[in-house]
């Protein structure tokens, strides 16, 4: 799995130079916060759509008004790390240029990190 996500990763990223890029603009102090607040917005995004989902499965009453207090959970997670990245520059969302040279960037950290077999 990891490797497919490598050759994935290495596959997208021979796409970044017909996009437009600019010039470092700055350096984190630890570039690693920025990758797992990454994680962490990707995570809550995928949980909203899951617990959304669920909702529309569950079998009791119960059951979806839980669903939907983890939802309401999950909204508010996703937002605060939207809100946390977009503070420190870390997800420009309305920046096309500086959010492909974060991709980039955290696709090369994520490449460069190894794995154990």
């Amino acid at each position: 799995t990891i490797r497919g996500l490598e050759t994935n990763l290495r596959e997208l990223l021979a796409f970044i130079p017909a996009a437009p890029m600019m010039e470092e603009s700055r350096d984190h102090d630890d570039g690693d916060r920025a990758l797992h607040a990454g994680d962490l917005l990707g995570f809550s995004k995928t949980a909203v759509r899951n617990y959304a989902a669920a909702i529309t499965e569950a079998a009791t009453p119960v059951l979806r008004k839980t669903f939907v207090k983890h939802l309401l959970k999950a909204i508010d997670t996703h937002e605060k790390a939207f809100n946390y990245m977009y503070e420190r520059s870390d997800y420009p969302a309305y920046d096309l240029v500086q959010l492909l040279h974060n991709d980039v960037r955290n696709a090369q950290k994520a490449l460069s990190m190894g794995y154990e077999r």
